[in-house]
């Protein structure tokens, strides 16, 4: 049985988590369940006077765009792998990627997830 979203397109079924939110995550188009949930725990773990439905899902969020600094980016490494079970290293070399903007992490850890928030 075909999986449609909320546009009644379809959204072919598929065991890669990436394709999927590829699919339903066009680069400059709304923001997904996955990125709300995820922008969520990043306003709670970091006290952010914003709501999560306020973040931009392709802005940066370190540096320009949500203003986050190396510390905010530690505090939400830890925060992550509570919620997430994916562990997030500073000696990464695909960070600067990886922390590009709330779609590009959100993709991040539902390729890596290990539990459900």
């Amino acid at each position: 049985m075909p999986i449609l979203n909320r546009h009644s397109q379809e959204i072919p079924e598929s065991d890669d988590v990436s394709d999927t939110l590829a699919e339903r995550a066009p680069e400059s188009g709304e923001t997904t369940p996955e990125e709300l949930e995820l922008a969520g725990l990043i306003v709670s773990a970091l006290n952010l006077e914003i709501g999560a439905a306020e973040i931009n899902a392709v802005a940066p969020i370190y540096g320009e765009g949500l203003g986050l600094d190396s510390i905010d980016i530690l505090e939400l490494s830890l925060a992550i792998s509570k919620a997430y079970g994916v562990q997030l290293r500073s000696d990464d070399e695909n960070n600067s990627k990886i922390f590009s903007s709330l779609r590009s992490l959100s993709r991040h850890i539902q390729q890596h997830r290990t539990k459900s928030p």
